[in-house]
């Protein structure tokens, strides 16, 4: 018998987890897969995925809402309502599972009161009764974003009732579920129909359900679980790792970090670790965002803005840049991700500080860039050109020069420019090994002289 325990929001991290967790039991026969959840929901793409893994298990799956004072909130819900044994332990709660999603009035949250008809509470140790038919929704009543709330309600409404007509389970709370953001203690699930089972803890679970028939995909088999052991999964380093990944400010933070490195490179080359570091977070940055459900708008939007940001240090443009690319990231920022599912979203203040930080960063980087290109120079063949020096004797015509402590042949720009031994010298270029010198005049001599 396998225990998965799902712990925190539901993502992409969870169902890697999940499916490699069924085909492990699959591989080692076991006679039971637990998904023990304490969850506050997470990403539709996800759940759905776990869901239909759970749906073509070969193997019996018990959703098991544990420990004491855990959840399963949104898609646990749904996860539960999928599982061929659905158990709650004591002093937890499953329900509110209507979609949310970026841009829709309210979030997208549970339908006015006046929308369906009013119900009586339900009395203690029962569910809640949803009326027996739903009334429709009205699809673009109040316009385009009533109409994209009410497809996204009822679409998550079909699909979890589909899932409690499947299992034999109360149809009417999950409808309630979605449409009201309705919840339920393990106490009221059971009573109404809603759970099989409560349980203390798994070894409780197993004593519970021995015995039971499961209706598997092609088979019906019955749970001969006595003596079973108990083998449980947490997440290895691969699912910690996408779980990282998977967390939005952390990818932003990974685009921001490659930005800067490549921008650092460019501007000051030579070191080659700001560009390989900036080059392999830039990476794992983007790899992060499509395992997000991002909105690709958005991510143009950071992107524009950080290049505004930039292109305010070479073109100055009396802030007007700078400000757009500011402005342009937060933007992008609150619009990144695509949900507001628990664990998933960007908080507009740290946007707006990151794209602060951001500016200041790259203004800061960048003015010292362009400081260090005006800095005149001071080694090499081009900073030759300018100095002075002094003729220190003259060899068959061949004139040799101190410039700067050493010894340099020279001869006059001009042919009548003579030189004689003492003279004071200014480079005009050179030629090869050989400087192209002119004698200082009087104005240059008392110049250099101040």
């Amino acid at each position: 018998m396998v225990v998965l325990r799902i712990d925190g929001a539901i993502g992409p991290a969870g169902a890697d987890f999940v499916r490699r967790g069924l085909d492990k039991a699959a591989e080692r026969g076991a006679r039971l897969v637990v998904l023990q959840m304490d969850t506050p929901g997470g990403l539709d793409t996800s759940m759905r995925t776990i869901i239909k893994d759970v749906l073509a298990s070969p193997i019996p799956v018990a959703g098991f809402v544990a420990p004491e004072g855990a959840r399963a909130a949104s898609a646990g819900t749904y996860l539960l309502y999928a599982s061929h044994i659905a158990a709650m332990a004591p002093a937890t709660n499953l329900g509110a599972a209507t979609p949310v999603a970026i841009g829709l009035p309210g979030g997208g949250g549970p339908e006015k009161p006046d929308a369906t008809p009013k119900t009586e509470p339900a009395k203690e140790g029962t569910a809640k009764q949803a009326p027996d038919s739903a009334p429709p929704a009205v699809d673009g009543e109040n316009g385009p974003a009533d109409a994209m709330k009410a497809k996204a309600v009822n679409d998550a409404a079909a699909y979890i009732r589909s899932l409690a007509q499947l299992r034999g389970r109360n149809a009417d709370f999950a409808e309630q579920a979605v449409r009201r953001a309705s919840s339920l203690s393990a106490a009221e699930a059971l009573a109404g129909g809603v759970i099989d089972v409560v349980a203390v803890d798994v070894p409780d679970l197993l004593q519970k359900i021995d015995g039971r028939e499961i209706e598997l995909v092609n088979a019906r088999t019955k749970l001969d679980l006595g003596g079973a052991a108990i083998e449980t999964f947490d997440p290895d380093w691969r699912s910690k790792l996408l779980a990282l990944l998977s967390n939005p400010l952390l990818a932003v933070v990974l685009l921001m970090i490659g930005i800067y490195g490549l921008f650092f490179e460019f501007t000051t080359p030579g070191f080659g670790v700001p560009g390989v570091a900036g080059a392999i977070a830039l990476l794992l940055g983007l790899y992060a965002l499509q395992l997000l459900p991002v909105n690709w708008v958005g991510v143009g939007l950071l992107l524009l803005g950080v290049a505004l940001m930039i292109a305010e240090v070479f073109a100055p443009s009396f802030g007007a840049l700078g400000v757009g690319g500011i402005v342009a990231f937060i933007f992008g920022g609150l619009m990144l991700i695509d949900t507001e599912a628990p664990g998933f979203g960007l908080p507009p203040g740290i946007v707006i500080g990151m794209a602060l930080v951001s500016a200041a960063a790259i203004l800061g980087l960048g003015s010292f860039a362009v400081r260090a290109r005006r800095r005149p120079i001071v080694s090499g063949r081009e900073e030759l050109v300018g100095a002075t020096g002094t003729v220190e004797s003259i060899d068959a015509a061949v004139a040799w020069v101190r410039v700067h402590g050493e010894a340099w042949q020279a001869r006059p720009a001009t042919a009548n420019n003579e030189l004689a031994v003492g003279d004071r010298v200014r480079v005009s270029g050179l030629d090869g090994l050989t400087l192209i010198v002119r004698p200082l005049g009087q104005q240059d001599l008392r110049n250099n002289g101040r």
